[in-house]
């Protein structure tokens, strides 16, 4: 009877140790299974990060939350398999079977963690698809960026070998390239998905405009020269003008009212003065085409003709000033008769409002047929104030139009 016992003890002993040892399995598999989601997450969100840092801000805190307790379960799972020896064949049955009852509890709070990694894991897939598939825009965007830069290099390199200066294009191409070499050895560098695309981009765009720039060299070269040859016609032409310009004020001072001509006085100085600083502009301009400063010799051309327009201006108001006088004074009554039809029309078109015309739009067009009957008023005395005279008549004209113009916008407004 005792031998029959002790095989009982011996059986229930090899059973509790075999269900400790399977306990045990189960729980390393759950432990494996546990650590195996955890990194494989892990390495998900990192790439989520780097293709878009602000978006993956919620999720990096939600994984880290999972990746505590998966930490937590992984130490208790250890402190479990040291304080349970299940190889250990001295083992009484109850110390088995608490084996067996801890990592039973082991494998189960790894599982239930596992859980939680995959539905985690489910939840941000679809987000990581979207984010690499828009990652596939990347690499043709790249290519792009670098045959932009390969073209205007290209484009650069034959500018200097034609003898122009380039340093301009080339510094613009040095940022692209520099942003360029930015990506290639940094990959998304911090940028995110679509900042790194958007840098891309600018390099492909700052590529573009420096290859144009450089293409344009050559056109520019020979558009500065066209350009000067022109330039130093029109200075000649526009010193010419000086004699004459003497002339019509020696025909306002004799002829003419001080108000005629006062504003005009010194103008053949202030020409001559601008024809000289044209002329230095345009010696400049000449020296940078000897050295192919292309750039240089267009910002001197273009200060050149700025005088040269100012010059022409000057010129223009005193011969213009002549010619406007002498119609006044051959006929005061023909400049009367533009403006005496502006205000008609004025008139028109305020009583053809519906209701009537405007109270305000009838006082106004009435003191401007006032001023229109006193003007003649002006010119008299044998030197009379022509210009003033003429200045008036504008001063209506103008505002019969403001009238018009608000008449229409009331109109407008009412429509």
């Amino acid at each position: 009877m005792r031998g029959a016992g002790d095989q009982r003890r011996r059986n229930r002993g090899a059973q509790a140790a075999s269900g400790a040892i399977e306990a045990r399995e189960a729980a390393s598999t759950a432990f494996y299974d546990m650590d195996q989601a955890q990194k494989y997450i892990d390495g998900r969100v990192t790439v989520f990060e780097d293709l878009d840092a602000k978006a993956a801000e919620p999720v990096r805190r939600e994984f880290t939350g999972l990746a505590e307790s998966a930490d937590a379960a992984a130490v208790a799972y250890i402190s479990v398999l040291d304080a349970h020896d299940v190889d250990d064949q001295d083992r009484t049955p109850a110390e088995y079977d608490a084996a067996r009852r801890a990592f039973v509890a082991s494998t189960e709070r790894l599982q239930h963690i596992t859980r939680n990694l995959n539905g985690f894991a489910e939840r941000l897939a679809p987000k990581m698809a979207r984010l690499e598939a828009a990652l596939d825009q990347l690499p043709p965007r790249l290519t792009a960026a670098r045959d932009a830069v390969a073209t205007a290099d290209a484009a650069m390199a034959a500018a200097v070998q034609a003898g122009m200066d380039a340093s301009d294009p080339e510094a613009e191409l040095a940022k692209a390239k520099e942003i360029l070499a930015q990506l290639g050895s940094q990959g998304l560098g911090g940028l995110g998905l679509d900042g790194a695309i958007r840098k891309a981009e600018e390099v492909r765009e700052i590529a573009e405009r420096a290859h144009e720039a450089a293409a344009e060299l050559p056109q520019m070269a020979q558009k500065v020269r066209n350009s000067l040859a022109s330039a130093r016609t029109r200075v000649d032409v526009v010193a010419n003008r000086v004699g004459p310009v003497k002339e019509a004020m020696k025909v306002l001072l004799r002829g003419y009212s001080l108000a005629c001509w006062q504003d005009l006085k010194g103008a053949p100085e202030s020409i001559e003065s601008a024809v000289t600083r044209a002329r230095e502009r345009l010696n400049e301009a000449s020296a940078h085409t000897s050295r192919a400063e292309w750039k240089q010799a267009q910002q001197a051309l273009t200060a050149a003709r700025t005088e040269l327009n100012a010059a022409d201006r000057r010129a223009g108001q005193v011969t213009g000033r002549v010619d406007e006088l002498r119609a006044v004074a051959a006929d005061p009554s023909k400049p009367v008769e533009r403006v005496q039809f502006a205000v008609r029309d004025a008139q028109r078109l305020a009583m053809a409002q519906p209701g009537g015309p405007a109270p305000q739009h009838v006082r106004v067009l009435d003191s401007l047929v006032e001023r229109l009957e006193r003007a003649p008023s002006r010119l008299t005395g044998s030197h009379p104030d022509y210009w003033a005279y003429l200045q008036e008549l504008e001063s209506i004209k103008t505002a019969a139009g403001d009238v018009v113009a608000r008449i229409r916008a009331e109109r407008a407004g009412q429509g």
